[in-house]
């Protein structure tokens, strides 16, 4: 199962892939000019930037995971554009609560921010974001070092912080988050397992990009 072919040539997939990671918000542009938001837009809109955020995580953190049980390379040359596209979605969520739904009220953000659990958390998980996607570049992976590799390693904290967030917000059907923290677990066991065989489980992102 470790050197199952891809489905998609090397050349293509960078395109590939950002095309597709383009096409919810897309989708969302098109909903919203042909009036398919539903009775609350604001709402809908909030939940699909930060469904598609928690999924481009997932699908980031999955690059390893896919190399070590199927010797697929091609996951790994995306996965800065993935981490990037990820943190695009997180501030279209981010701004769609503050513009669109606090209309930049600064005291009635803070209170938010202070007295609701998953919006701490989650506005946590953005702030921790934030020096990632700086430091994506080649550049600030030279000048970190080792750093840039231990830096980076918050993005499993990240992972967490997300899917806390998408936990405590909804309020009855916890089947959705329950399923995204279990893709987290799996992804997380397959590092653990081939780091516990000896075997490399990270690759710098600047050797594959």
């Amino acid at each position: 199962m470790r050197n199952m072919k891809p489905f998609v040539g090397p050349k293509r997939v960078k395109p590939l892939v950002f095309m597709a990671c383009l096409l919810p918000l897309l989708f969302g542009i098109w909903a919203g000019f042909t009036d398919q938001l539903g009775a609350n837009p604001i709402e809908e809109i909030t939940h699909r930037t930060g469904d598609w955020t928690l999924r481009l995580l997932l699908i980031t953190l999955s690059a390893t995971p896919l190399r070590l049980l199927l010797g697929w390379r091609w996951p790994l040359r995306v996965r800065r554009m993935l981490g990037l596209y990820t943190f695009f979605y997180a501030c279209l969520h981010l701004l769609t609560y503050f513009v669109l739904d606090q209309f930049f009220d600064g005291d009635e953000i803070v209170n938010d921010i202070i007295k609701r659990p998953y919006i701490t958390i989650g506005f946590s998980a953005f702030v921790l974001m934030v020096p990632l996607a700086v430091t994506s570049t080649n550049a600030m992976m030279r000048r970190l070092g080792k750093r840039w590799g231990q830096l980076h390693q918050l993005v499993y904290v990240i992972a967490v912080f997300g899917i806390l967030h998408y936990l405590w917000l909804v309020k009855a059907d916890y089947l959705l988050p329950l399923i995204h923290a279990a893709i987290l677990l799996a992804l997380l066991l397959v590092r653990v397992w081939y780091q516990r065989q000896g075997l490399p489980a990270h690759r710098p992102a600047s050797q594959t990009s």
